[in-house]
């Protein structure tokens, strides 16, 4: 089989990705979760919504006017353990410079990250869409498609707000649509589970309520529109923060005295002076 000729083009697309890929300095996350709490909360068909620190995730953070700039798949055991011992990959995600890969959870362990969980998922749907998703891997980036990478080297690039999520859908064809929360919302309109609500006002419906709501939700018919921040949004997936799942209990906390000392002094700089005595 003859080698694919590398162009000029390829060239150019490799060191564009390259680029966008570099990470921003000081990223510093709040609340990280390690990848062990992670596996034992998260289930087959969760969405995790990662807060990334690469150049181009700045972009989509502000296209999406969101914190989360990436989304992966979680698969749990379906892949199965690498001969060299490695961690298992445990999520699915799609990157500009990768395409659709298999990757561990440790992947994710330094940054902030959100779970989100399809509601009242059957068994059946639940391993249909990790089957989609495991089918996708190997499923390429075409680094061809220069004016699509390009446009991610503006962060804050002066479009008005209705066009910024068209901006980010741009592209010339499939393989630059397959781009981390596409495909997973293509995987879930396989099984015809909702993301964002409809436009409706039946009792007891979610409904948008402002007129750019409602105009984006009719434009978002296509998965190829579908961004992390929407997931986030949407009132049909669950958010499960990991340190609620196993009993959390605020009075078993303990504080250190610096700490108590701290909370002390300011809640006495806040406090209102008393009143003269008459």
């Amino acid at each position: 089989m003859t080698a694919p000729v590398d162009t000029l083009l390829d060239r150019i697309g490799r060191w564009l990705a390259g680029r966008l890929q570099d990470e921003s300095s000081g990223y510093e996350p709040y609340t990280p979760s390690d990848p062990e709490t992670l596996r034992r909360v998260l289930q087959p068909g969760d969405v995790l919504l990662v807060e990334g620190n690469q150049k181009i995730s700045a972009a989509i953070k502000y296209l999406t006017q969101s914190t989360w700039s990436h989304a992966a798949l979680y698969v749990g055991d379906a892949m199965p353990e690498p001969e060299d011992g490695s961690e298992r990959p445990r999520l699915i995600e799609v990157t500009l410079g990768e395409g659709c890969v298999a990757v561990p959870l440790s992947r994710y362990s330094t940054y902030n990250t959100r779970i989100c969980r399809a509601s009242g998922l059957g068994p059946e749907d639940r391993a249909a869409v990790v089957s989609f998703m495991i089918g996708k891997i190997g499923l390429r980036y075409d680094l061809k498609n220069i004016l699509d990478m390009l446009r991610y080297f503006f962060p804050t690039p002066p479009v008005p707000v209705r066009w910024r999520r068209r901006m980010i859908a741009f592209g010339s064809g499939d393989p630059t649509r397959a781009i981390c929360s596409t495909l997973i919302a293509e995987a879930y309109e396989r099984i015809r589970y909702p993301i964002l609500p409809e436009v409706t006002h039946a009792p007891g419906r979610a409904s948008a309520k402002s007129r750019y709501s409602r105009g984006e939700i009719l434009h978002i018919r296509h998965h190829s529109l579908f961004t992390p921040r929407d997931f986030d949004l949407s009132p049909y997936f669950l958010i499960v923060k990991p340190t609620l799942e196993y009993g959390f209990d605020y009075r078993r906390l303990h504080w250190s005295e610096d700490e108590i000392a701290v909370a002390a002094a300011k809640a006495a700089e806040t406090a209102e002076p008393p009143e003269p005595a008459p």
